[in-house]
């Protein structure tokens, strides 16, 4: 007859594999970089609507004349709004990272700087959302022309500022893009701070 191992409780805890430290994930480092990389984003965004700016010969209509004409854009409300927008959303992206960082430093307040951060982020891709779509509105009516109303294109004149000007509505847009993913960082953790 074999003998029974006495088991003893405490010294199977022991023998156990140890307990697996608490899964700490690290969006704090994840919204200081997307912050990081909104303001990268926005100020690439102002800096190339700006130096959108090409001079041409064109002829004027009903005359045998040539004069020179430069698109700006300066000469488009919706571009103005744009350049505002996307100045106030790199100012934000650059001030909410390095709130980031202090919330890293100091996490003790971190679920009222979450709440803030969501609320502000929404508002942040409302209003660059808004001035991107306004702005790709102008430029593929440029790019397009509109004949029901006409409006010729002009794309096939200034191409280098239409270039500039699309470049800078698609860095606009990947803006957009990281703002929606910090919304969505945020609530997510605010959620994940929730009592179960």
């Amino acid at each position: 007859m074999a003998a029974t191992a006495k088991t003893d409780p405490e010294s199977i805890k022991s023998e156990e594999a140890p307990a697996a430290p608490p899964c700490r994930s690290n969006y704090s480092s994840v919204d200081v970089a997307l912050r990081g990389l909104l303001f990268a984003a926005s100020v690439t965004a102002v800096v190339v609507m700006v130096t959108a700016k090409q001079t041409e010969i064109v002829p004027v209509p009903g005359l045998p004349i040539k004069v020179p004409l430069e698109a700006k854009f300066s000469d488009s409300p919706a571009f103005v709004y744009f350049i505002s927008a996307l100045s106030v959303a790199g100012l934000y992206g650059i001030l909410t990272a390095l709130a980031s960082i202090s919330i890293i430093s100091k996490p003790a307040h971190a679920t009222r700087y979450l709440l803030h951060f969501a609320l502000w982020d929404v508002l942040m891709l409302g209003i660059v959302a808004s001035a991107t779509g306004a702005a790709g509105g102008v430029a593929y009516i440029g790019l397009k022309g509109n004949s029901h109303v006409g409006w010729g294109k002009v794309c096939n004149v200034y191409d280098k500022f239409c270039q500039h000007v699309g470049s800078s509505i698609a860095v606009a847009l990947f803006a957009s893009v990281l703002l929606v993913l910090l919304t969505m960082l945020s609530v997510f953790s605010i959620y994940r701070k929730i009592p179960k």
